[in-house]
């Protein structure tokens, strides 16, 4: 695993329990222990921390929270779009599909990343990863139909290495 991998994740839980200490802090300190009480303080210790983030040494962990979220959001998107492919080309009177195998290069670094495209590409449909190269470079995909397929494929491959270097970067 990188260096830059383990960093990001191990200053996490320290952020999220000043966090959560700041909520609680806040919601003991007024006199209705309620769910609004302790939202307030949260939101109160997200803005304390965002103040301070200049003492930590890696980056505000809410940041990371929404782009995780956005990460999930770019997979929904693609995941859509792609169904959408394949039931076009299913449903079609006569099924003029061309599949094959074809290589696909990435910029991602790391085992984590380069999981994490792989298993993202191989959930939208009309393609799978077959193959991780030893340097973890590039991937081997069989797409359901090559000129269509290849094309959504190398766009969801770009906007995933977009997302996931948010997350991890």
């Amino acid at each position: 695993m990188a260096t830059h991998e383990r960093g990001v994740w191990r200053l996490f839980p320290t952020q999220i329990l000043i966090n959560l200490a700041i909520a609680f802090l806040w919601m003991f300190l007024h006199d209705t222990w309620s769910t609004l009480s302790f939202f307030s303080g949260y939101m109160i210790g997200l803005i304390v921390l965002f103040a301070l983030r200049k003492f930590f040494q890696r980056s505000f962990y809410f940041i990371k929270i929404i782009a995780i979220v956005k990460l999930f959001l770019v997979f929904i998107q693609e995941l859509i779009s792609s169904s959408i492919l394949v039931i076009r080309q299913v449903t079609a009177p006569r099924l003029k599909i061309k599949p094959g195998v074809f290589t696909l290069e990435t910029k991602l670094e790391g085992e984590w990343e380069v999981t994490l495209l792989a298993l993202l590409l191989s959930l939208t449909p009309g393609s799978i990863v077959l193959q991780v190269a030893e340097d973890g470079k590039s991937y081997q995909v069989h797409a359901m139909d090559i000129p269509e397929s290849r094309d959504v494929v190398i766009k969801a491959k770009d906007k995933f290495e977009k997302a996931i270097m948010e997350v991890t970067r």
